[in-house]
C-alpha cells in the first residue's frame, strides 16, 4: 500500500531508504525485522485474546456459581469479552501489517509478483 499507513516517526524515499524527522539521518529499511515485530505483535493479540475469553468465561461461571454477586459477574464478564475482541483485531491488523512488509521486503528484493486480475 502507500508509505502513508505506516506509523512510524520515518518517511519513505522511492530508494528504499528511510529519512528520520529528528535527526535526518537515512538509513536503510529491514523489511525483515520488521515483519519480525509485526508477528510478534500478532502474537501478543492472539495471547490477550485468548486471556480476555478466558478471564469472560471464568466471570460467566463465577456469575451462576454466585447469584448474590451475579449482576457484577455478568458486567466483568462483558468487559472482558469487549476486550478480547479488541485484541482480536489488534492481533488482525497486526497480520495485516506483517503481510504488508513482507510485499515490501518481496519488492524491495526484486521479488515482485504481477497479478493479472487485481
Amino acid at each position: 500500500m502507500s508509505e502513508e499507513k505506516h506509523h512510524h516517526f520515518f518517511h519513505h524515499n522511492k530508494d528504499e531508504e528511510v529519512t528520520s524527522i529528528e535527526s535526518g539521518v537515512v538509513e536503510e529499511v529491514d523489511y525483515e525485522k520488521e515483519e519480525k515485530h509485526h508477528k510478534h505483535l500478532e502474537q501478543f493479540g492472539e495471547l490477550g485474546a485468548a486471556a480476555a475469553s478466558a478471564y469472560a468465561l471464568h466471570e460467566k461461571h463465577q456469575a451462576k456459581e454466585d447469584p448474590e454477586h451475579a449482576k457484577h459477574h455478568k458486567l466483568e464478564e462483558e468487559i472482558a469479552a469487549a476486550a478480547a475482541v479488541a485484541a482480536g483485531g489488534y492481533a488482525f491488523h497486526e497480520k495485516h501489517e506483517k503481510k504488508e512488509a513482507e510485499e515490501e521486503n518481496d519488492e524491495a528484493h526484486g521479488k515482485k509478483h504481477h497479478h493479472l486480475f487485481g
